[in-house]
């Protein structure tokens, strides 16, 4: 990282800006570009690893490239806000915020898996306990990244 004075380095403080977010990003291997998508996403820390967990449809382009190569890699941001400085006749622009990128590798999870992972979800879209309609889980397709490197970087 090119700017160490914005790295956030310890664990606890990147998971709290990732729970600060509500989209992440993920990018896919694709053959001569890669795939890009903005997914709600939940998050659960296991024996000091980031599981992050995603839902959609049954079917789609982002399981076919998942399929073929199940790394990948995740960008989310929160905290904006723009800074104007103006000095002299010009202005001079930056931007708060709060980001953190990693990479991991995608594991599809079973129908037994489901119900915790979107509960995971759930949860951390809302602060109180709020139960879902288990009906659409059979036409749910769940899957998680892990997480094996990430960072953290802050421009207050």
């Amino acid at each position: 990282m090119r700017r160490k004075d914005r790295e956030v380095k310890e664990i606890n403080d990147i998971i709290a800006i990732i729970k600060k977010c509500d989209v992440c990003r993920i990018a896919l291997n694709d053959k001569e570009y890669p795939y890009i998508l903005p997914l709600n996403f939940g998050m659960a820390v296991k024996n000091g690893i980031i599981e992050l967990y995603f839902h959609g449809a049954m079917d789609g382009m982002k399981y076919d490239l998942i399929q073929m190569d199940n790394r990948a890699c995740f960008e989310m941001d929160c905290g904006h806000q723009l800074v104007v400085e103006k000095s002299g006749g010009s202005c001079k622009c930056t931007m708060r915020y709060e980001s953190v990128v990693g990479r991991g590798h995608i594991e599809m999870l079973s129908d037994d898996e489901k119900y915790d992972a979107l509960c995971i979800l759930m949860n951390h879209y809302h602060k109180e306990e709020c139960s879902f309609n288990q009906e659409v889980m059979p036409n749910t397709k769940v899957f998680k990244l892990v997480v094996e490197k990430v960072t953290g970087k802050v421009r207050k």
